[in-house]
């Protein structure tokens, strides 16, 4: 039979591996949030584009409209007509 210390090695190296697992997806997790954001950002420029401001949609503003949501593409808005 199995020992009780070899069983709680086990149950240690199993949450260790899981911990380790969540640390390591959790940064390509984040990245293609962002990449996802950038598109959605990019989107939401081309709609305003649509009624005729002529916003140059970039990477940068892009990101911005996707991590800020409205408000970044209101603030890019009024950064264009300064």
């Amino acid at each position: 039979m199995f020992e009780s210390s070899v069983i709680a090695a086990f149950a240690v190296g199993l949450l260790v591996l899981c911990i380790v697992g969540k640390v390591i997806s959790l940064p390509l997790r984040l990245f293609w949030r962002l990449i996802y954001n950038s598109i959605v950002g990019a989107l939401m420029l081309c709609i305003v584009n649509f009624f005729g401001l002529g916003i140059k949609i970039t990477f940068l503003k892009a990101l911005i409209a996707g991590v800020f949501g409205i408000p970044g593409v209101l603030g890019i808005v009024i950064f264009h007509f300064l």
